[in-house]
């Protein structure tokens, strides 16, 4: 009997990318399979279908991608957040640590008003420290940030504890042992 491919069968591995000793997980499989990239945008939503949401909140780059779809699947705004230096006009800034030293993620300054509800979408979680300056950012701005949806979870860095010790519900659909 045919087992119907779940959304990990699309993801391929990149052995030794961008350095060796790293199993790069490659979602663009995903995207490009048209039935592999509804059932992603279908299950990143479903938990969120009925509860009331102002803005989708998308991290560059690859959450552009699967921000816009879950938006517009939810009939609702798309936000960017941008690695510094890449949105015109007035922003807001915050710092995280990567590694090896730090990088800072940027929002327009009214982009979001005090008190929508917002979600927050990207393919990974890792460490969490983008998605931890995403969430910090949504909430200088006033929002409420009622979850964070991910394809993948890479369990052993520990990202989905560090969302969820700021509050934030966290939603993966899928996860890799390994860095």
């Amino acid at each position: 009997m045919n087992r119907q491919k779940s959304v990990k069968d699309y993801i391929r591995t990149i052995v030794d990318f961008p350095h060796e000793g790293i199993l790069f997980r490659d979602v663009t499989t995903l995207f490009a399979d048209a039935r592999g990239f509804r059932i992603c945008v279908d299950q990143l939503l479903s938990p969120y279908a009925g509860i009331p949401i102002d803005k989708v909140v998308g991290l560059e780059a690859r959450g552009f991608i699967l921000g816009g779809a879950v938006a517009h699947q939810l009939t609702t705004g798309f936000v960017p957040i941008r690695k510094k230096g890449k949105l015109p006009g007035a922003v807001i800034s915050q710092a995280y640590a990567l590694e090896y030293g730090e990088a800072v993620m940027e929002i327009h300054d009214d982009a979001i008003r005090a008190g929508e509800r917002v979600l927050i979408v990207d393919d990974l979680l890792a460490t969490g420290g983008t998605a931890s300056a995403a969430i910090e950012l949504c909430r200088r701005l006033g929002a409420e940030v009622v979850g964070a949806a991910f394809v993948i979870d890479l369990p052993e860095l520990g990202g989905r504890r560090a969302i969820e010790a700021l509050g934030v519900e966290v939603h993966a659909l899928c996860e890799f042992e390994g860095a």
